[in-house]
């Protein structure tokens, strides 16, 4: 293939010549060359902090000299706040899904749409556990809450924090919880 050529057309615009089939040329204006670009630009994978999926992240629960790995989706925006952990029906026993908020505060969820059980254990700003709901009622409509302010709230499968020993007073390390 050979290269891009721009010259100027008949009316005095610039055009690009670009290489085709059997080596004509297809001539195209920049106002259309910059039209494709921007069309092909918006079609490239945004960056993960740029996405309204939620990323992917690694947290451990330091418990009783144990370490417990997670990998958690982040829920940051308005809207993954909202749509949680909704409509899934299963979820991996070293999954969750870790809801952050700009400062510590009082914060509550329903279980509305839900069809696992979960634990939410609610994370003050140094990421100490200050309250663990166990066993969130699926569909539920009714509000779980914490007394004290949390900065994160972290979901997992329902009897997981029994199972593992995790309690209130544990260590939650994510880089968003110093």
């Amino acid at each position: 293939m050979g290269a891009a050529k721009s010259f100027a057309g008949a009316r005095g615009q610039a055009v690009l010549a670009l290489p085709g089939k059997g080596g004509m040329l297809r001539r195209m204006t920049r106002a259309h060359a910059l039209i494709v670009t921007a069309c092909l630009l918006w079609l490239l994978p945004l960056p993960v902090a740029v996405a309204d999926a939620p990323a992917a992240n690694q947290l451990t629960i330091v418990s009783d000299g144990a370490s417990h790995r997670f990998t958690v989706e982040l829920a940051i925006t308005p809207e993954q706040q909202a749509q949680g952990l909704m409509f899934r029906r299963q979820m991996a026993a070293d999954a969750g899904m870790l809801f952050l908020y700009q400062r510590p505060q009082k914060v509550s969820f329903w279980m509305k749409n839900t069809l696992i059980p979960l634990d939410m254990l609610f994370i003050d700003g140094r990421g100490r556990i200050v309250h663990i709901h166990e066993r969130a009622e699926p569909l539920s409509l009714t509000p779980i809450g914490s007394s004290l302010p949390a900065q994160a709230v972290l979901e997992i499968n329902g009897g997981l924090s029994r199972d593992l020993g995790i309690r209130v007073g544990d260590r939650v390390l994510h880089p968003a919880l110093r």
